[in-house]
């Protein structure tokens, strides 16, 4: 019988080494250092929320836009634009961090309470919230509140007003307005100390009327002074008048007799 030939296995063949890594050279660990330290930056700059832009007293604001669209305690839709448009002169806003609770129910109380006073020089008074219509509507009639409550679930004109509180609450203040869009007030208070920072903004507003008041009676006075002493008074005119009178019936007189005497 012929051989069978068996076939040679062939050798296995030993898996080559990876090349041992390369080391760094004292450049290349100098801009890996870099890289690293840029890295987390860059990745917390972009991540980092936009801050809201602070307002500030004196500043004049456009309007247009400015909070967003918020609404009434009675479902009305409605801007910080149109309530300017639509007020005398202007409007002053109370924020409250939520309807019904204790120190709410005094700031609103005291607004209540001085509302004739602080709304006699044209000022629209609101009160703002977070609060749903409902909730507001309900503090509202309960507290027999005089003016509308604003309703801003979405916090952006307590926002844009600066007067919200991180992360989604809001900080008790007060802000006015005038129909130009001049800050008039932008800050944080006690229930009394935002009732209190209108009432001097009230009086300042006051202060320029009275002072022209006071001008012009004292002008009328002076006017007064003047035609007396030009004019004399009514009595005094009418006392020299009766004088004259007299004198002319006594010169009268006289020429009569004079005239018979002749003849």
């Amino acid at each position: 019988m012929p051989r069978e030939l068996r076939k040679r296995k062939a050798p296995e063949v030993e898996p080559t080494a990876a090349p041992p890594a390369k080391k760094k050279g004292p450049v290349a660990k100098a801009v890996a250092k870099v890289k690293e330290a840029v890295a987390p930056k860059a990745k917390t700059k972009e991540s980092a929320p936009t801050k809201a832009q602070k307002i500030a007293i004196g500043e004049t604001i456009d309007l247009e836009g400015f909070g967003g669209e918020i609404e009434t305690n009675d479902g009305t839709k409605t801007t910080l634009k149109k309530l300017v448009d639509e007020s005398k002169g202007g409007v002053v806003l109370f924020t409250y961090p939520k309807a019904s609770t204790p120190g709410c129910i005094k700031q609103a109380c005291f607004f209540r309470d001085s509302y004739t006073p602080l709304s006699a020089t044209g000022f629209a008074i609101y009160g703002l919230s977070k609060d749903s219509p409902k909730a507001n509507t309900t503090f509202k009639e309960k507290q027999k509140l005089p003016y509308a409550l604003l309703c801003d679930p979405s916090a952006t004109l307590i926002g844009a007003i600066g007067l919200k509180k991180a992360p989604s609450g809001t900080t008790r203040g007060v802000f006015a307005i005038d129909k130009s869009g001049k800050i008039l007030a932008a800050e944080p208070g006690s229930p009394q100390g935002t009732v209190d920072v209108i009432k001097k903004l009230v009086e300042s507003s006051e202060a320029p009327a009275t002072d022209e008041k006071k001008l012009e009676g004292t002008k009328t006075e002076e006017s007064a002074a003047t035609n007396g002493a030009t004019n004399g008074t009514p009595k005094e005119d009418a006392e020299k008048a009766d004088v004259a009178a007299q004198v002319a019936d006594t010169a009268e007189k006289l020429d009569s007799r004079e005239g018979i005497s002749a003849a």
